[in-house]
């Protein structure tokens, strides 16, 4: 097949298939005669579906359901199935089979194209896969890239094969002993899971404290759950060298050779297998940038021709897949209206970012803390209430942890962020997030009546620390 016989055009071309090229794809198209291709050289569905939100959390609630039966007079105490909770981590992956979301994306009128993109030109994106002729599509209207994001792995770490997130969601075989390197998200919800599964697990934590960039007391309770639970945290631990014996990729999940010596900057850690989570990187190489007179930077500064858009990890935007699939939304309603000539979308000036950490207890925020909040030069007032300080808490298990607190524009009189940790904290965060969208004053969301009793009634407490003047209706 010669070269010429692979060109056609279509309207969408969007390099990158997980949720978030999906999303964009589907918002781009729907409703309409214009046609969409999503190029993916790995699995439908990406790294959200496969090796990270899906299987951690199926991995999780499992060992949230024993935690609490662990907790709660007059139940009789679970026990781990460990065949089982792999099992169920493999049913949501779907044994990493991505034919249910081919299915998805055709239904939806999008075609799905297996290879490895490039930009070649404006709106031109050469295809090669190692099955099938080279191709060129040509973009109407749009390219997208959405092509996520690969873990950053320090140098030190050359040549021993560590684990990574996939692997650690992917687990095989449970390793004896494991350190993980990283505090945030991905470092303290492995560990959770990891040390449920058998494994003994060291914390190695480069800063002073877990969760950096939330409110402190978030990673506070966080570290006492993972220290009460059996993981060894260690705070204030670089590592400086690590050396492995007989390092290979053995595969995903599996341990990659023999023991790990590692030396910190609070001493030496011996352990069978190790984990970086130092963080993630946008998988911006080799996507053709150049071609077209663009580098990474000019992507990630959003200094982009208006045919070409980014979005996702790849964009450098907040790496979570549901602002991502937010921001894909977005941007594929914006291509439609310019591509068909309709008004443009409706949009929301600077919408709140929400996260839950399904540790134990979780951690959910949303919009800003207290410092991200002073340091935009918000003139802010909080409160702050124990997490067992409603009914509704103390009632979820007999010992209940944790905080939760609001921060509040004193000017315009609305919540700007929430954070609660606790159990089942993650119940808590739309509501707070709808507040801040909605810019609703907190003079007005004292009439939403909490039902009791129920965490919600949190609501009632913190409301009631603010200062009086604010939770009258201004004259």
């Amino acid at each position: 097949m010669t070269e010429s016989a692979t060109q056609e055009s279509v309207d969408v071309i969007v390099i990158g298939g997980g949720a978030v090229g999906e999303n964009a794809a589907q918002y781009a198209i729907e409703g309409t005669d214009l046609t969409a291709v999503i190029v993916e050289g790995h699995l439908l569905g990406g790294e959200c579906s496969y090796y990270a939100c899906m299987p951690s959390k199926a991995l999780l609630r499992p060992v949230d359901v024993t935690g609490l039966t662990d907790d709660l007079e007059g139940v009789v105490p679970t026990r781990l199935d460990r065949d089982g909770m792999l099992a169920r981590r493999d049913s949501f992956v779907s044994d990493y089979d991505d034919s249910s979301q081919v299915e998805w994306a055709e239904s939806a009128g999008i075609r799905v194209v297996r290879g490895h993109a490039r930009l070649v030109g404006e709106r031109s994106v050469r295809i090669e896969a190692d099955d099938a002729a080279a191709r060129t599509l040509t973009a109407r209207h749009a390219v997208i890239l959405a092509t996520g994001s690969e873990p950053s792995i320090p140098s030190e770490f050359d040549g021993a094969h560590p684990w990574t997130s996939a692997d650690a969601t992917g687990v095989v075989e449970t390793p004896e002993s494991i350190a993980i390197v990283g505090g945030g998200v991905v470092a303290c919800e492995a560990a959770v899971w990891l040390n449920a599964l058998g494994s003994r697990v060291t914390l190695l934590v480069r800063g002073s404290g877990l969760l950096s960039g939330n409110e402190p007391f978030a990673g506070d309770t966080v570290l006492d759950g993972l220290r009460a639970s059996g993981v060894e945290v260690v705070l204030d631990a670089s590592v400086t060298k690590c050396t492995r014996s007989d390092a290979e990729d053995t595969g995903l999940g599996r341990v990659h050779g023999g023991p790990v010596h590692l030396e910190t900057s609070a001493g030496t850690v011996d352990v069978a297998e190790v984990l970086v989570a130092t963080g993630r990187t946008p998988r911006l190489r080799d996507v053709g940038l150049d071609a077209v007179g663009l580098s990474a930077g000019d992507v990630l500064h959003e200094k982009l021709p208006a045919w070409l858009h980014a979005v996702g990890d790849a964009s450098g935007d907040v790496p979570l897949t549901h602002w991502g699939k937010y921001r894909a939304r977005v941007i594929g309603a914006r291509i439609k209206a310019a591509a068909t000539g309709a008004p443009a979308p409706y949009e929301v000036e600077n919408p709140p970012v929400p996260q839950v950490v399904f540790t134990q207890p979780q951690v959910a925020q949303t919009g800003l803390t207290e410092a991200s909040a002073r340091d935009r030069g918000i003139d802010v007032v909080t409160a702050e209430v124990p997490y067992n300080g409603a009914a509704g808490a103390a009632l979820l298990r007999d010992t209940v942890s944790g905080k939760a607190k609001i921060v509040v524009d004193r000017e315009t009189r609305c919540l700007v962020g929430a954070t609660f940790a606790g159990p089942d904290a993650g119940e808590q965060l739309h509501a707070a997030t709808i507040a801040i969208t909605g810019k609703v004053p907190v003079h007005v969301l004292r009439h939403a009546v909490p039902s009791y009793p129920t965490v919600s009634e949190l609501w009632l407490r913190l409301l009631e620390e603010l200062p009086e003047q604010l939770r009258r209706a201004p004259e």
